[in-house]
């Protein structure tokens, strides 16, 4: 199917979001070992059993479309994967820098997906597939809550951690924001939003 019908891109922009998923499922993995910070390692672990939900719900679209998923490879996430894998190998391990920078190599993912999801969730309601578009409105609201996740542990902490060339351990090494009453809250609030 050419790309000079709305459907032909419809179909195209789903088998690229099929490919950036599933290639997002092997980066997702080293990611979360990477992050030093608990809350953002399973926040990468969450969203692993997500990406593998919108993979199934993309199946499904493709066979409801009497389609294939795969045969195209999505160079835009092969690029962003590649910049997260740079943000590791230059980052040290205990370095609240590299949560930092996990958080914004994630969240250019995140832009992504929202950007291709939000279009072809667009199409499908104007070609008259309103199950495909609502399948497709489950994952952009799950996209946008973890881009909102990622943000809130960012600016809860982690860059002020980086600020501060912290590495966000105590001598125990449970991570800390500080020591104080209020901090451990907002620390538990938050790892109870990212689940």
């Amino acid at each position: 199917m050419t790309q000079d019908t709305l459907e032909g891109l419809f179909v195209s922009e789903l088998k690229d979001l099929y490919s950036a998923e599933n290639q997002l499922t092997k980066a997702l993995p080293k990611m979360a070992k990477a992050a030093r910070c608990e809350e953002l390692q399973q926040g990468f672990v969450d969203h692993l059993q997500k990406t593998q939900q919108h993979i199934e719900r993309l199946k499904e679209i493709f066979k409801r479309l009497d389609k294939e998923p795969g045969g195209k490879k999505c160079k835009a996430m092969e690029g962003l994967i590649k910049e997260g894998a740079e943000v590791i190998e230059e980052n040290k391990k205990e370095s609240a820098t590299l949560d930092a920078g996990l958080i914004c190599a994630a969240q250019k993912v995140e832009h992504y997906e929202i950007s291709g999801y939000g279009s072809v969730k667009a199409w499908a309601g104007l070609l008259g597939l309103t199950s495909e578009a609502a399948l497709l409105n489950k994952t952009l609201e799950e996209e946008i809550e973890t881009d909102s996740n990622l943000t809130k542990l960012a600016t809860g902490h982690i860059n002020k951690e980086a600020l501060s060339g912290s590495n966000g351990s105590g001598d125990n090494g449970e991570e800390t924001n500080g020591g104080d009453k209020h901090s451990t809250n907002r620390i538990k609030r938050t790892k109870n939003r990212m689940r």
